[in-house]
């Protein structure tokens, strides 16, 4: 733990840090534990949970820190979440949205959506407007959206967002970080004027447990390898922290950050048509669209 940290830099803050029960969730989740704040772990695997929070609690002494579970791959969990959510806190200042996935392989949701950009991008879309309410309780409030320098590698293609005609899981994940930041983009836009503000992070390249998962034969020796020139989570995880946490940001918002530093996203990133056209996909594809009308997914 880092020990420069202020430990009541935070203090009185609500943040919530999803996929926080590994990686670069769990390093951001205990720093801003360590920070003082009241920090909420979300996960989808409760043992995991249970034994973060208790690491958490151990490390920095905060014990204003718990759990909620919701699988990213089930859209109805995540509306459960955001209704617990809803529930149990009276603002949010802090939205950390980190949970995400590579899949080797095409694997067709329930919902008849792509994995790869039904969790890293359908999710944290859905849960985030359904906690804006919230967000603005605190404000200023920030968001942060974790997606990566490999967006530059895809474009958006609203005929075949799914990938139904050739699959590769590089390009998958591509355009599901390119949706992330089209989204933080266009959410800043909607934002303007609330003080609640949105950033996206590339943390750079971290040894994660993704090589063991989608190669099961090599991953634990890819991941081995890979450990001794990627970032550690901890590293991956100072510019999310930074985001989440820092005076010196305060105000700054849709903005692209690497290395505590904001730059330039790909030219398609900033096209508003296309965020738009995105943003319109994935209200009807999230249900958010007909919930006026209490409609369900």
């Amino acid at each position: 733990m880092n020990s420069t940290l202020d430990p009541n830099g935070m203090a009185g803050r609500v943040c919530l840090v999803t996929g926080a029960t590994s990686g670069i969730g769990k390093a951001t989740a205990t720093s801003l534990a360590a920070q003082g704040a009241e920090v909420i772990v979300i996960g989808r695997n409760q043992r995991k949970a249970d034994d973060t929070v208790s690491w958490i609690t151990s490390e920095t002494g905060n014990r204003a820190v718990r759990y909620l579970l919701a699988d990213f791959a089930d859209l109805g969990q995540v509306r459960d979440l955001a209704r617990a959510l809803n529930e149990q806190t009276s603002h949010l200042d802090v939205l950390v949205n980190n949970a995400g996935g590579f899949f080797n392989t095409r694997r067709e949701t329930p919902y008849g959506i792509e994995m790869t950009f039904l969790v890293n991008h359908l999710a944290p879309f859905l849960l985030t407007n359904l906690l804006l309410e919230k967000l603005r309780g605190g404000v200023p409030a920030r968001i942060v959206n974790v997606t990566s320098a490999a967006h530059q590698y895809d474009s958006m293609n609203f005929d075949d967002l799914g990938f139904k005609r050739g699959y590769a899981g590089i390009k998958a994940y591509a355009r599901s970080k390119l949706a992330n930041l089209l989204f933080t983009y266009e959410l800043s836009r909607r934002l303007d004027g609330s003080q609640v503000t949105v950033n996206a992070v590339h943390p750079g390249h971290v040894a994660t447990d993704m090589w063991k998962t989608n190669f099961p034969f090599i991953g634990p020796a890819l991941k081995w390898v890979m450990g001794f020139f990627a970032l550690t989570p901890e590293q991956g995880a100072d510019t999310v922290i930074y985001l989440a946490s820092s005076p010196e940001v305060e105000g700054t918002t849709g903005k692209y950050f690497v290395a505590r530093e904001a730059v330039p996203s790909s030219s398609l990133s900033y096209d508003e048509r296309v965020a738009q056209r995105l943003w319109q996909i994935s209200e009807e594809l999230t249900g958010l669209d007909h919930m006026a009308a209490g409609a369900r997914i």
